[in-house]
């Protein structure tokens, strides 16, 4: 980017299947709370705030109303992006970039626990006509879009497994991680059919969570005196919204916004700049297909690194558990990756702290049935 904008301060709460004693708004004010001390800043200190939000998980219309208090945004400039976390975070880096502000929060949350037929709220994405009264579950698009992969790429569905294995594992040296574990790649490949072939143990369950970011200029990331991430660059993209003419096996959106994300931050060889990745893993195959699209991992090697038993991979992938290990937010999922990657640059991600991190990049989707992602690379002072 020409002018430089830092993520300054990082906020977030625990990832529960359940949280009955706190509400929406006391998970955001927690988070919000964490990220303005971590930041050195205050409420009245914001330019701007962003919500990543959608009405239709949260229940209501026009969910914007209910998050200026949590985060001391009253009477103050709050919009909305009914979207994925990185076009969020892009939102805030295009109002820095504009000189309309310096200081701009944006937060994600999600109760997922409220919801109570999650397929119902996936059908409202799909076409109203041709393909919504087919009923199909989204658990069966994933599959079908599994299928594709693992039939393009020739990758054997053990290398799916050893996805979950991988992030499973590392979840146990995250305190915000709910779904730690040691299981087998015989044990995944055990756990019920969703949808052939993609298993039970291959989607991350859901969880409760909000994050805020504190995202800053230049300027003000630098007279703070505090320890900021930069991000050198970011991209987004959405394909076609019908089933009917997506790219089944190709992660297309990723390929776009790396792309976007990759020029702006002036990378040319990722597999040598990048030090480690946060990416989406909403289901395990997508991890592997999300690799490949950033130009970080081919099927070959996946297929070789299955075989042998080490399922870390050239470079560390998911330290922090990703979705599976965590748990998943929708929207909020993408901050909670940049959240992760932001504590990795700093040197604070604790017992899963990736060694000599120093640049990284997360990967975003917006989860079934969309073909909408992000790609943002991250980078130390």
């Amino acid at each position: 980017m020409d002018e430089g904008v830092a993520i300054l301060g990082v906020g977030v709460t625990p990832l529960r299947p359940i949280s009955p004693e706190l509400s929406q708004r006391e998970l955001i004010f927690e988070a919000a709370t964490k990220a303005y001390i971590d930041a050195g800043t205050e409420p009245a200190e914001i330019h701007s705030f962003i919500s990543i939000s959608e009405d239709f998980h949260e229940g209501t219309s026009i969910t914007d109303e209910y998050t200026p208090d949590q985060l001391g945004a009253i009477l103050r400039p709050v919009h909305t992006i009914a979207g994925d976390g990185l076009q969020g975070l892009a939102a805030a880096c295009m109002l820095i970039q504009s000189g309309i502000a310096d200081l701009v929060a944006v937060e994600g949350h999600c109760k997922t626990s409220n919801i109570l037929n999650h397929e119902e709220v996936f059908a409202m994405a799909l076409d109203p006509i041709y393909e919504r009264p087919v009923g199909v579950p989204s658990h069966a698009i994933a599959a079908l879009e599994m299928r594709r992969y693992l039939h393009e790429t020739g990758l054997p569905e053990e290398a799916v497994a050893g996805v979950v294995v991988k992030n499973r594992r590392n979840a146990l040296r995250n305190p915000l991680a709910s779904y730690g574990a040691s299981l087998t790649v015989e044990e995944v490949q055990a756990s019920p059919l969703l949808a052939s072939p993609l298993r039970v143990l291959h989607t991350s369950p859901y969880a409760d969570g909000a994050v805020v970011l504190i995202v800053a200029s230049a300027a003000r990331a630098r007279r703070k005196g505090r320890k900021p991430v930069w991000i050198k660059g970011i991209g987004w993209a959405t394909e076609t919204p019908w089933l009917a003419e997506r790219s089944w096996g190709r992660a297309t959106y990723t390929v776009v916004s790396a792309q976007m994300a990759y020029r702006m931050a002036g990378i040319s060889r990722p597999r040598k700049e990048i030090h480690f990745a946060e990416v989406d893993d909403t289901y395990a195959y997508k991890e592997l297909q999300h690799l490949q699209a950033l130009e970080l991992l081919t099927p070959q090697e996946a297929t070789e690194l299955t075989r042998g038993g080490d399922f870390e991979g050239p470079l560390p992938v998911n330290a922090s558990g990703g979705s599976l290990g965590m748990g998943y937010c929708f929207d909020a999922t993408a901050l909670y990756r940049v959240a992760e990657a932001t504590w990795q640059i700093r040197g604070e991600a604790g017992s899963h702290q990736v060694p000599g991190a120093r640049t990284g990049v997360v990967c975003s989707w917006r989860g079934v049935p969309t073909t909408t992602g992000g790609v943002v690379v991250l980078q130390a002072d």
